[in-house]
């Protein structure tokens, strides 16, 4: 824990953090899912910052993340929105750096992000299912039928909760996932020299 929580490692979780705000703020939706659903890449600077400095950190950095995008654009789900975001983005970079952890190589960073990439998309749709979606309905006075409506346009074999989050909640989240994933082993033997001079990782 000490070791990862260094004056020079706080200073890099601010950073990222900061950045990581600033990405979630550049969402845009996707075909496959309701407008309301919108993809970013926020992720992108934690999973460098979980690679490089661990698991403890890349926490923090989604903590960093989510308080910085409340200040420059304030919740608009009663909170619902950011808390899912910090659990299911938590779920991926803390597993990934766990992962990594234990094997630092690059075929073990692409196994670490295929598989927290899998673990975060699960949650994401148990979560939508369970909590999720149930409280944007009762939020928003939305009927649930309206919201599965949004889904059938998109794909008419949706009927019901469960199709909806296999058709459009489980792809989306791996599609972000992938896209997130490409980038961080694009970018991070670039990067990770910058951010852990000091340490060993």
């Amino acid at each position: 824990m000490k070791k990862e929580l260094t004056v020079r490692n706080i200073t890099m979780i601010a950073i990222l953090g900061a950045l990581a705000a600033v990405l979630m703020l550049l969402d845009f939706p996707i075909l496959i899912a309701p407008s309301f659903y919108k993809l970013d890449i926020s992720d992108l600077p934690c999973l460098i910052g979980a690679f490089a400095l661990g698991p403890v950190p890349a926490l923090l950095i989604q903590a960093v993340k989510i308080l910085i995008k409340l200040l420059l654009k304030p919740t608009s789900t009663a909170f619902v929105g950011e808390l899912a975001a910090f659990s299911f983005s938590s779920i991926y970079c803390v597993s990934a750096a766990l992962l990594y952890r234990a094997d630092k190589t690059k075929k073990g960073a692409l196994k670490a992000l295929v598989i927290s990439s899998i673990l975060m998309a699960i949650s994401a749709t148990i979560g939508n299912y369970a909590f999720i979606i149930p409280a944007y309905v009762n939020m928003y006075h939305m009927s649930l039928e309206a919201i599965i409506a949004m889904g059938t346009e998109i794909f008419p074999i949706i009927h019901d909760k469960l199709s909806f989050v296999l058709c459009c909640v489980l792809p989306f989240n791996l599609i972000k996932a992938a896209i997130v994933d490409v980038l961080t082993l694009t970018l991070y033997k670039r990067i990770s020299p910058l951010l852990k001079r000091q340490n060993k990782a």
